[in-house]
């Protein structure tokens, strides 16, 4: 994996703006309407294209295919997992309004919605009764031709363009488990492990084929909120059982190249509940990843850049915190970038950062704004870069 050796590189976590077109297509097959399964991969490869060229205008070093062609980070999944039925389900309160926070702040959460920001966010079906995965049999991975794809695409658009590298997000069994409604196994420990399995198979491919796999895992944290009546105790006994789930995955993956994601659902709330980062350190670092890619940026996490302050980061290990807010529309200035960036170097060290984002830049801002806060990000770097090799 590339590391900050002359100056600081940059990335984010993986999700990016589709153009409208390609949006169109992927509802239309989400929602059983007919599409041209031909054209809507031409349009796939050609957008990709189009994205990769457009990080490197930004700025952006590490690059990745922007998550085009999944619905949504973790909903992906069910077309590339077998032993899945989907049963109608009735309407239901989004995650974000369930949890330990919603209850704290019920006004606000009553008024708040479906999501951040409409335009362009997880692609689900349309009316208000969907269609609900459930575990029905034996899981196992279908996917090989659609991780092939994504892997083709984002090579091919790579060749050309003067990036250092790519990577291709992909979701962790700690956060497909909490997603799909289990019917099959008999307990979690046999649960988890078939997810591991599956997932290994996508993991594998990627790093075959000389990209950086980069696991999403924003259910790890996320879930302490969600679950109301979990105490912290109750969260950390499934947080170990989803860390075992997720290197029984990786079994065999060379560390250095894996990146590990957390955040804690990003959204534009209190996040009174959140679970601090000091709690879940220790779980974080039995990943076995290079790069631990962390939600930093935002007010209820700013000041977490100081447990690895008391927290040694072992010696072959790499921080890529978020160095923009995802909350907000205020658009971060490069000298704000450049402050937070350095508060990490000044702590482990100026090779072993790169500066990200928080999370996935779709959904939270308007389009533009996105664009400007990745651009803040090598503005803000390259300011940081000055201060450390000057």
């Amino acid at each position: 994996m590339q590391t900050s050796r002359d100056r600081i590189l940059t990335t984010h976590t993986g999700a990016l703006y589709r153009p409208r077109d390609l949006e169109e297509m992927l509802k239309a097959k989400v929602n059983g309407r007919p599409y041209d399964t031909e054209a809507l991969e031409d349009r796939l490869r050609t957008a990709v294209a189009d994205v990769v060229q457009q990080q490197a205008a930004h700025g952006v070093d590490i690059v990745s295919d922007g998550e085009f062609s999944k619905p949504s980070w973790t909903s992906y999944v069910h077309e590339r997992l077998g032993g899945l039925d989907f049963v109608a389900r009735p309407p239901v309160l989004t995650a974000m309004q369930q949890g330990k926070d919603a209850a704290a702040f019920a006004e606000f959460y009553a008024r708040y919605g479906l999501v951040w920001y409409l335009e362009d966010w997880e692609i689900g079906p349309a009316g208000d009764v969907g269609a609900a995965p459930v575990v029905t049999g034996p899981l196992r991975y279908t996917g090989h031709d659609a991780i092939r794809r994504d892997i083709r695409n984002l090579k091919d658009a790579m060749r050309d363009v003067p990036v250092a590298e790519g990577f291709l997000p992909v979701v962790a069994p700690g956060s497909v488990q909490p997603v799909l409604a289990n019917e099959y196994y008999a307990d979690d420990e046999s649960y988890f492990g078939a997810i591991a399995d599956c997932m290994h198979e996508e993991y594998q491919a990627i790093v075959d084929a000389g990209l950086v796999v980069s696991i999403d895992d924003a259910f790890l944290p996320y879930l302490y909120d969600l679950r109301r009546d979990w105490t912290l105790g109750q969260f950390l006994a499934w947080a170990n059982q989803a860390v075992d789930a997720l290197r029984a995955a990786l079994a065999g993956i060379p560390e250095d190249r894996v990146r590990y994601h957390i955040c804690w659902g990003s959204w534009n709330g209190p996040h009174s509940a959140d679970v601090p980062l000091r709690d879940i350190v220790d779980l974080l670092l039995r990943v076995p990843a290079q790069a631990y890619n962390i939600e930093s940026a935002n007010p209820r996490h700013a000041h977490e850049w100081a447990v690895w302050q008391d927290v040694p980061l072992p010696a072959d290990k790499i921080l890529i915190p978020g160095v923009v807010e995802h909350a907000t529309n205020i658009l971060d200035h490069p000298e704000a970038v450049a402050q937070r960036i350095l508060r990490f170097t000044d702590v482990v060290g100026r090779e072993r950062v790169i500066a990200g984002t928080d999370c996935g830049h779709r959904g939270r801002v308007p389009r533009s704004i996105a664009w400007a806060k990745q651009q803040a990000i090598a503005d803000g770097a390259a300011i940081a870069s000055r201060r450390l090799w000057r």
